[in-house]
């Protein structure tokens, strides 16, 4: 009987090992749909920084933050960096188009639901901003406003 319950627990660790493994990998490799219908997925994006940053439209850290990332995305983006913004708890889709018109946002906005942070993480704050190096790793997690010095801190000064 001591052999058996040996056994099992043994195939039991087994099992949680490989399903916290599959776990891990879900959030290695993401695919989301910006809010014109494009997919961006990370595995497309190797040799790149990503900067995958949660925010919402009533959020003043969120607003304080955007010029940054816009700036850092349009200096950066054809060389070695994308910027996904995703917006979490809005009203309607027309509020965050108007938004991000308003805003001038030039790189491309998720509309995030429970899939989006499933595949991702979850956020205890907004904005939180998860950082993947060029080989698709998350690196960094950070909650609250990034600034570019911050990230630049991060991903190196652009030549």
């Amino acid at each position: 009987m001591r052999q058996f319950l040996l056994s099992l627990s043994f195939l039991l660790l087994i099992i949680t090992h490989s399903l916290v493994g599959a776990a891990e990998d879900t959030r290695a490799s993401f695919e989301l749909k910006d809010m014109t219908g494009v997919k961006h997925k990370l595995a497309a994006y190797k040799g790149k920084w990503v900067l995958v940053n949660y925010w919402a439209t009533w959020c003043p850290s969120c607003l304080e933050e955007m010029p940054d990332l816009i700036n850092i995305y349009d200096n950066r983006k054809k060389k070695d960096l994308m910027v996904l913004g995703v917006v979490f708890d809005y009203k309607s889709t027309k509020e965050v188009a108007d938004y991000v018109d308003d805003m001038l946002i030039s790189y491309p906005i998720v509309l995030g639901d429970n899939e989006v942070a499933a595949q991702i993480g979850t956020a205890d704050v907004l904005p939180t901003t998860f950082i993947y190096n060029p080989q698709g790793e998350l690196v960094k997690i950070k909650r609250g406003l990034i600034t570019k010095q911050y990230i630049e801190k991060i991903i190196g000064i652009a030549k």
